[in-house]
This record gives C-alpha cells, sequence and structure tokens, in this order.
C-alpha cells in the first residue's frame, strides 16, 4: 500500500491571487517529485461543479444561508469522497483552492452562521479529513477587491457582496491561522508577486524538509 499522500489547501479573500500561487505551488511539488492533484472548491466534480454554478449564480429573491451552507458542504461530501480520499490513498498530494476554512470565513463570519453548525456538518462529512498544510493569502480588503475589479466578466454572487462581508472573511482567516499555527502558513499576498512566490516557496522547503 503506497503511505498516505498530503493535503494542502490555499485560503484567501477576493484577489488574492489564489490561482496563480496555486500553479507555482504544483510545479514546486512535482518539482520535488510528488504527484500532484489539483483541485477547487466549491466543484472538483461533475456533480460539485454543478452545485458551485447555483452557489455563484444569481436567483430571484437570493438564498437563504442555510441553503447556501448545506450546498456548500453537498459539493464538499461529493468531492472528498470522488477525489480526495481516492487521490490521498493512493499517495497522491492533493492541492485545493479553498476547503472547510472558507466556509468558516464566508457562510460561518460573514453571514453569521455560527461555527457549531459549521462543525456538525463538518464532521458528518469529513471525519477525520483535515488538511496538513494550509497556505492563507492575505491582504487588505481594499486592495484585494481593487484587483477583483480588474477581472474579465460580471461579478459573482460573493463577489457582489460590500466591503465589511469581505473584512469579516479576512478576520475569520486570521483568526483561524492564529489558532492553529501548526497548520497554517500566513502568506502576505499585498507584495509583488516575485515576493509571493518566494514567501511560498520558503514554506514548501520547511514543509518538504
Amino acid at each position: 500500500m503506497s503511505p498516505r499522500g498530503r493535503f494542502i489547501t490555499v485560503e484567501g479573500g477576493e484577489g488574492a491571487g489564489k490561482s496563480t500561487c496555486i500553479d507555482h505551488i504544483r510545479r514546486h511539488l512535482e518539482t520535488a517529485g510528488k504527484q500532484v492533484v489539483v483541485t477547487r472548491e466549491p466543484g472538483g466534480t461533475p456533480l460539485a461543479e454543478a452545485i458551485r454554478d447555483l452557489l455563484l449564480g444569481q436567483h430571484d429573491g437570493g438564498m437563504a444561508n442555510d441553503t447556501e451552507l448545506l450546498l456548500v458542504f453537498a459539493a464538499r461530501a461529493d468531492h472528498v469522497a470522488r477525489v480526495i480520499r481516492p487521490a490521498l490513498d493512493c499517495g497522491d498530494w492533493v492541492l485545493s483552492d479553498r476547503f472547510t476554512d472558507a466556509t468558516y470565513a464566508y457562510q460561518g463570519r460573514g453571514r453569521g452562521l455560527s461555527n457549531e453548525r459549521i462543525a456538525m456538518l463538518e464532521n458528518f462529512v469529513q471525519d477525520d479529513l483535515h488538511p496538513d498544510l494550509t497556505l492563507l493569502l492575505d491582504l487588505p480588503v481594499t486592495m484585494g477587491l481593487a484587483r477583483a475589479a480588474g477581472r474579465e466578466g460580471a461579478p459573482d454572487r460573493f463577489e457582489q457582496e460590500a466591503a465589511a462581508f469581505f473584512e469579516r472573511v479576512r478576520a475569520a482567516y486570521r483568526e483561524r491561522a492564529e489558532q492553529e499555527p501548526d497548520r497554517f502558513r500566513v502568506i502576505d499576498a499585498s507584495r509583488p508577486l516575485v515576493e509571493v512566490t518566494a514567501q511560498i516557496g520558503d514554506v514548501l522547503d520547511a514543509y518538504l524538509d
């Protein structure tokens, strides 16, 4: 039996540059000889991607916060069962754009849902599955929103939230990083890209050692 792979997640608010950094992380790990599965949340499977479309799309009358939370975990249940656990069991390293920390930040602090309710669903869906390493791309909300405004295409349902929503999201992420320093590594994403990727490289080298 192959040794279990490692589960690395990348978190951050709008405009943090997760997509660019994930590509850098993938290449860094592959250079170190790791087989890497790159995925994302919500999404990662055909069913979870369909749920992602529901979550990000606009709906007449909006969406109840509890509905949003349950959809997030429905997508995660399929993602965990069909992608994450099988890959880890095969010895692959899984690199995910967001995971459950995002739920505590967006649905928890952002929407005002209780951590206890989220934890109940987390335990039900994930059992003993948790990231081995989480890189938090942190930057001021005003800077992140300015970057996000330059993207092509119409903003999704989350991107249309007010700045105060994203301030709460950032505060939740930073609080979780303080509570779990062994798992989290905070990256200053406000720096130029070459400096951000250098920070990430240092973190990965230390982790691989």
